[in-house]
């Protein structure tokens, strides 16, 4: 499970908050994979919930796909959670392969990533560490490319 923690340091609580494990959940991709946030562990996320009608969303994406294309090979991933109990699944294939977009899309039809998260408002980011810690939240947007590029590089930067 995600929220488990070495034994040899302090128990850390799941919450949707920083300085919390970010709480775990398994979602399906467009193409019906089944993917988990703990199959990132080890790596820098940034989780992003999101819907295709929403402005600020699509108008950050540009930035997050270019932290995605620079980091990704230094252990970076952007997971885009579309919020598709509030949305449409096919709408928001039909923006992001009309963008181009090559991060990991996740369709919340049921609305259990929103729920876990306790989604207040769209777009909303959160930054998580290599161990799984939310690190950062950011509710709206768009973040600024040069704002996401920063936060992944300090996350990074830290020792596992």
């Amino acid at each position: 499970m995600y929220a488990s923690v070495d034994n040899s340091g302090p128990q850390v609580a799941t919450a949707p908050q920083e300085g919390f494990m970010a709480p775990d959940f398994t979602l399906e991709t467009f193409d019906g994979r089944t993917v988990s946030l703990s199959d990132f562990k080890g790596q820098v996320v940034m989780l992003n919930i999101w819907a295709s009608w929403c402005p600020p969303c699509k108008a950050e994406m540009p930035s997050m796909e270019s932290a995605y294309q620079k980091y990704q090979d230094q252990g970076f991933v952007v997971l885009a959670v579309n919020a598709t109990h509030q949305d449409s699944a096919t709408d928001a294939a039909a923006f992001i392969n009309q963008s181009g977009f090559t991060f990991p899309v996740l369709l919340d039809s049921k609305g259990i990533a929103s729920n876990l998260y306790q989604l207040r408002s769209l777009p909303t980011s959160f930054f998580i560490d290599k161990e799984g810690v939310i690190r950062e939240i950011i509710f709206g947007g768009p973040i600024p490319e040069a704002g996401i590029q920063a936060r992944v590089e300090s996350l990074l930067a830290e020792m596992p």
